[in-house]
């Protein structure tokens, strides 16, 4: 690989200095994404992250969806691959052809696809399966989030 690089160690707050992409547990975890490869987990974080962009620039569609801009330019400079090794993890990833975490939308006239980025956490309503091999004490009990009840502290049903 070459000359090996002689780093410093972080002392006391400096390793406090950084900020993270997160790629959730349950995609390294969960049986029903052992097929994906590292990189196709990688990138999905980092979708994930722009995420947070998008609703910055306020990027809905008309169902109130979030979605993404990402071109396969920019996936290359963040994975630092080839085009091809690209657009084989968007296949991954991609609802056509993989396991749907997202779903591209052409707009055509050059411009960029439009990327939804599907919510990993929530699963239909017909597939009844338990996650195996999870970690049940920090992972996502109730898989359909959408439909648990929100109860805060000052709520009359959670007090004992």
């Amino acid at each position: 690989m070459g000359k090996q690089i002689q780093f410093d160690y972080y002392y006391g707050i400096e390793a406090e200095q950084f900020s993270f992409y997160c790629v959730p547990r349950l995609l390294i975890k969960d049986e029903r994404f052992k097929g994906l490869s590292s990189d196709a987990k990688l990138l999905y974080g980092l979708m994930l992250d722009r995420m947070s962009l998008s609703m910055k620039n306020g990027w809905l569609d008309e169902e109130n969806r979030a979605y993404i801009i990402y071109t396969l330019d920019n996936v290359m400079e963040d994975l630092g691959c080839a085009k091809a090794t690209c657009v084989k993890i968007m296949k991954e990833l991609d609802s056509d052809n993989g396991i749907g975490l997202i779903e591209k939308k052409r707009r055509g006239l050059g411009k960029p696809d439009i990327i939804y980025v599907k919510n990993f956490a929530t699963i239909g309503e017909t597939e009844e399966e338990t996650p195996a091999n999870t970690d049940v004490s920090t992972e996502v009990q109730d898989l359909n989030l959408k439909s648990s009840k929100s109860y805060t502290s000052r709520s009359s049903k959670s007090r004992p």
